[in-house]
Order: C-alpha cells, then structure tokens, then sequence
C-alpha cells in the first residue's frame, strides 16, 4: 500500500482538492455507517420487544421468571429458522460484494441498509440475554475502542497492508472455529474465540480505515463520482462489520446475563 504523501505527491490533482475530496469521502463512509448502526440497533430492539411477554396466555415457551417467548419470538430463537436467521448477514454480505460493481451507488445505499436491518433481526437475542445496561457499557466501550483504532487506521505512515493479509487468514480461521463450536459447545473454545475475535477486528478496524483512505487518493484523480459513491458504501460495510462483531466479541466479557 502506498504511502499517503507519496500518493498526493505523485498526483495530478492539487493537494488541497485531495485533501478537501478525502474528508468529504470519510465523512460519507463514517455517516453511512452511522445511519447502518442506527437501523441495527433499533431493529434489534423492535424485535426482541416482540419476541418476549409477560403474560403467560398464549405464550410459546418460558425462558425465564415471568418471561415468555410470544409465537414470533419462538419462530425467530427456538425453531429451525433461526439458522437462516444467524447466518443470513454473512451470505447477504458475499452477495452484496459480489454485485456491487453492477449496482447504482444509490441502489448499492438501499442494501447495505438492508443489510444492516437484517443485521439486527440476527443479534436481537442480545436483548433476551444481557441486560440492558450492560449492552450499553458495551456499546460506548466499543465506540471508544472503534474511534482510536479508526483514527490510529487514518494517521499512521505505517503501511499496514501485510498486517491486513494476516488479519484475513485469521478471520477465515476464526469463522470456521464459530462454525464448529456451535456443535461442540465448548465455553473454553467460546472464550478463546471472543479474545482472538476481539484482536483481529480491532486490527481489521485499523488496516481498513488506512485502505479506504489510501483506495480513494489512488483513485480520486480518475473523477469517477458513481465509482467513489460506491467506494464510500463498501468502506462502510468493512467498518460497520468491524464494529459489530468487536461489540459482539466484547460482549461476551462485559455482558451481564439476565
């Protein structure tokens, strides 16, 4: 990955244009993201409202003192669909990669966001399991933690490329050892699992703040507006998930079960 300086050096565009697009750029990623974040969170908590009663009358199941599964909360948590359910963020991902380059930037907008609202069906249980305080420590622990990483991603003149390569071998190592737990049930493997998961997006978050940054000077200069209305909602997805699963993985430490 090329340096920063290096890269606004060798460029026909003036600097001040590279750095004014740049900033205009990151400020398009961090507030789709945003807005992506927003529709987790209040979808996952419209959800899980539905999911649970108290009144005991027609519930589908209890899961707790005077607390019950309604018939949604039972199709979502207790039946065969909720396979669909926890893995139907990661195949939404591989296809909105796979189609993005033939997508308006608009209509590439409209599915992150979709992705975003199945996102939250897909974690919503985190109501029924942690308190509500706790997942809210969590969330401003992990906003904390996102923030520094992201801004060490966007100054550094460290070139973070190779660390990004190790960072994506240990991500496919870390999914298929998801995979196999969910059968095993093993809680020494869940443990090393949320630690291992916490350092490689915690890293991811850094290495791809430095790749959009760098991806965008390298191209800014070609004026494909379309291509970096695209490029801004494809840096966002890779943050977002950063955030999400390092919430998720610090959840599992911070996270007090109801």
């Amino acid at each position: 990955m090329a340096d920063y300086q290096t890269i606004r050096a060798g460029s026909g565009v003036r600097t001040a244009e590279i750095d004014e697009g740049l900033r205009a750029h990151m400020n398009k990623v961090y507030s789709t993201m945003s807005v992506g974040m927003l529709i987790t969170a209040a979808t996952s908590w419209a959800i899980s409202g539905l999911a649970v009663t108290t009144d005991p009358s027609g519930a589908a199941a209890q899961i707790g003192a005077d607390t019950y599964l309604t018939g949604l909360g039972a199709a979502i948590y207790a039946s065969p669909l909720k396979w669909l359910i926890m893995f139907a963020p990661l195949l939404f991902v591989f296809g909105f990669a796979a189609g993005v380059n033939r997508m308006s930037a608009a209509t590439a907008q409209t599915v992150f966001y979709s992705f975003a609202a199945v996102m939250g069906l897909s974690i919503s249980s985190i109501f029924l399991v942690f308190t509500g305080a706790s997942i809210v420590t969590t969330f401003l622990v992990t906003a904390i933690a996102f923030a520094s990483l992201s801004l060490y991603g966007y100054t550094t003149k460290k070139d973070l490329s190779a660390m990004g390569t190790f960072l994506m071998m240990g991500l496919i190592g870390l999914i298929v050892a998801m995979v196999i737990n969910i059968f095993i049930a093993s809680s020494a493997m869940q443990f090393a699992i949320s630690v291992i998961g916490v350092l490689i997006f915690a890293g991811l978050t850094a290495y791809d703040t430095q790749k959009i940054k760098t991806t965008y000077i390298q191209m800014a200069s070609a004026g494909d507006q379309e291509w970096l209305g695209k490029a801004a909602i494809m840096g966002a997805l890779s943050l977002y998930l950063d955030f999400i699963n390092m919430f998720m993985f610090l959840l599992q430490f911070l996270g007090n079960r109801e």
